[in-house]
């Protein structure tokens, strides 16, 4: 099986427009390839209208009316990318080697988005009404603050949502969900000749992380049947102003992923009881935790589901592997749910090449994805 050149043309035509998330060097608003991704529905029939989020950054939403009006399906893309920084190939220039198509965003999510868009024009093109209503929808923000999902799932009403993300085509129903925040230790300045004039902010914070590291350890006897454990990772520290000054301030950003069953707000609650419990030991460690700057919770869809197991029928028929698993990243999918959307994830590529400094995604999985999504826009109902 390879991915036909209609398919190829529209995932190398979303690679060339350059949709770096604006939070990321060299990156700018999704309006260029959000008015391409509008441009491609209209001249197929296929209903279109923008969400507006930010100026300039809105949501893409394609319609096609199903057989039975009160009920809908959902497919979302992410068109924003990771950035460009360190890639060792032409980030905008998609080119073809060894059936892989190369270039940034080819793997996270234009694949995907590709073979929902053609999947969708497709069945208006053949004229053919689905079950249900079906939605694709080209969301804004994913890399960095979900914004563009968070404003779609305002008001919204669906029966089952499939993200795409890069799976190599397993389905997934359950991911880790995320909860970072900064710890902030202050100390006094004073000249390094004469330390003991001062309070070492760095040394207070090394006793901070010695804690979170030893509870981390109490996470392994947590386990998810598909997830696994929960995790911690201390992922960014800063301290000090010079080298001969003893450090008055020093900060950390944790990050800490969820499983299901955890709730974000009680997870940051004992982290700081934990870290209350350290203060007492040690008086003079004067240490805050900042509100959290990131809130994902885990995502969970019974593999039962009347989502899931449409999505493994459609898996069966081009013979992929129709099991469910997890994946320990974090999706759009996630919020769609937290909604009262049943939610799957489910994708080309491999979530290894997301980001990497040679993206690329396999053509063949991409021509399975649009089969796949294409079997499941006329089936579920």
């Amino acid at each position: 099986m390879m991915a036909n050149s209609e398919l190829i043309t529209l995932l190398a035509d979303l690679v060339r427009i350059n949709s770096v998330n604006p939070a990321y060097e060299g990156g700018g608003a999704e309006t260029e390839i959000q008015r391409f991704v509008q441009n491609f529905f209209v001249m197929h029939g296929v209903s279109a209208s923008e969400q507006q989020v930010l100026p300039g950054r809105p949501n893409v939403i394609a319609k096609l009316p199903g057989k039975n009006a009160s009920r809908r399906i959902i497919f979302e893309a992410h068109c924003d990318t990771a950035g460009v920084s360190g890639m060792l190939i032409p980030p905008f220039d998609p080119q073809i080697r060894e059936k892989r198509l190369y270039g940034r965003g080819s793997c996270d999510t234009k694949a995907g988005l590709a073979a929902m868009m053609l999947a969708i024009a497709d069945l208006r093109i053949a004229n053919q009404q689905p079950p249900s209503e079906v939605w694709v929808v080209s969301a804004m923000d994913e890399e960095h603050s979900y914004r563009g999902v968070w404003e779609l799932r305002k008001n919204l009403h669906a029966a089952a949502a499939v993200v795409s993300e890069p799976t190599d085509m397993r389905m997934a129903v359950a991911s880790k969900g995320c909860l970072r925040w900064r710890i902030t230790v202050k100390g006094k300045a004073a000249h390094s000749s004469k330390p003991f004039l001062g309070i070492n902010a760095i040394e207070h914070m090394a006793h901070v992380v010695r804690c979170l590291e030893e509870e981390s350890l109490s996470l392994k006897g947590m386990q998810h049947p598909l997830l696994g454990s929960p995790t911690l990772n201390v992922g960014l520290i800063q301290g000090g102003t010079q080298v001969n000054v003893v450090p008055d301030s020093c900060w950390i950003e944790v990050d800490r992923r969820l499983i299901p069953g955890e709730e974000p707000g009680q997870v940051f609650r004992d982290y700081q009881e934990l870290l209350g419990k350290l203060h007492a030991e040690r008086p003079s460690l004067d240490l805050t935790m900042e509100p959290p700057q990131l809130e994902d919770r885990p995502l969970e869809t019974p593999a039962t589901s009347s989502m899931a197991l449409h999505a493994a029928q459609a898996l069966r028929g081009v013979g992929l592997d129709d099991g469910a698993m997890g994946v320990p990243f974090g999706s759009d999918a996630s919020k769609l749910s937290s909604a009262g959307i049943p939610s799957i994830i489910l994708g080309p590529g491999s979530i290894d090449q997301a980001h990497s400094a040679e993206e690329f995604v396999d053509l063949e999985q991409v021509e399975q994805a649009f089969l796949v999504y294409r079997q499941i826009m006329r089936t579920f109902e």
